[in-house]
Formats: structure tokens, sequence, C-alpha cells
């Protein structure tokens, strides 16, 4: 996951325009959102993943 994270920040920094002054902060935003979003994405699918493993066992079970 990690290596994703790196690959996207990595993608993000070099496809910033190098015009502007600001271009590292911009490459820092980057980086900051796409870890919010890895964050809430690896929240979601443990959350998801115990509910969905337990609801698809009461539907084995119930076959």
């Amino acid at each position: 996951m990690l290596t994703f994270i790196s690959y996207v920040q990595t993608f993000l920094t070099r496809s910033v325009k190098r015009e502007d002054d600001d271009r590292g902060a911009t490459a820092v935003e980057y980086g900051l959102m796409v870890a919010l979003i890895a964050i809430a994405i690896i929240a979601m699918v443990t959350l998801l993943g115990t509910n969905l493993a337990a609801l698809f066992e009461q539907i084995a079970n119930a076959l």
C-alpha cells in the first residue's frame, strides 16, 4: 500500500507545472491529500471487510 501511495505521490509531483514558485508547497499538498485518501480507504476496507465476512458467512449457512 505504501508503494502505491509513493507511486501516486511521485506521479502527481511530476505532473505539477514547474512554472510556479510554490511548486514545493503544491507537491506537499498533493502528498497530504493522497495520504488522507489512503487512510480513509484503509479504514473503510477494515470496517467493511469484517461486516462483509460475517454477512457472507450468514448467507452460506442459510444455503
